[in-house]
């Protein structure tokens, strides 16, 4: 229905150039943004899935174990991208894409990698009993690796377009998907790992 109602209405434009283009990316927008970030939805959902200990249930979902499992993106992505800065910036000599961001580097990766998995096993203990230790090492792992590419997209959308910032919403971070490009990767990855892969 998306791609109807986007064509039917570029048809309707009184210039028809570009036509691929304005439908293209109005189409990637909203599955980039919208369908990726719906993931922290259906992670706030996911409890019915889990089978989890018992809490507090409003409208038949636990919702304390619903928020910790969406909250665990957010944790996951940005003390891997807090780790991965402060070790690249410390140790950093082998650029990890130089032609799309030369201040990455894989020491960087490799910091964030131990963050995020270090940040994994304190979760765990405050808020996450259901994940194992294999759960957490893999999830830690997988999100050090997928985040550092989320943002390599954006930054590679950026260069497209030949803009510095994605926004001024949020100064002196590049905007609001700079801070939050790692979470469009992220999120779908752990979403998907605790559906089909988790330790039960």
């Amino acid at each position: 229905m998306l791609v109807i109602i986007v064509a039917f209405a570029e048809l309707l434009r009184r210039k028809k150039e570009e036509a691929i283009f304005h439908i293209s990316g109005t189409v990637f927008g909203v599955i980039y943004v919208g369908w990726l970030f719906s993931h922290l939805i259906l992670l706030i959902q996911m409890p019915e899935v889990l089978k989890p200990i018992e809490y507090t249930n409003i409208f038949d979902i636990p919702i304390k174990l619903g928020t910790s499992l969406a909250l665990l993106p957010f944790v996951l992505t940005w003390c891997s991208d807090t780790m991965a800065f402060f070790v690249g910036r410390k140790f950093g000599k082998s650029p990890l894409f130089p032609s799309v961001s030369p201040k990455k580097t894989w020491e960087g990766v490799i910091g964030g990698i131990v963050g995020a998995i270090i940040s994994a096993f304190i979760y765990q203990q405050l808020y996450a009993p259901y994940l194992s230790w294999f759960d957490c090492t893999m999830l830690g792992a997988g999100t050090a690796i997928v985040a550092p590419i989320g943002d390599l997209v954006e930054s590679t959308i950026k260069r497209d377009v030949e803009i510095k910032d994605a926004s001024a919403t949020i100064p002196g971070h590049g905007g609001f998907l700079d801070r939050f490009d790692s979470l469009l990767f992220t999120a779908p990855l752990i979403y998907y790992y605790l559906r089909f892969f988790a330790v039960r």
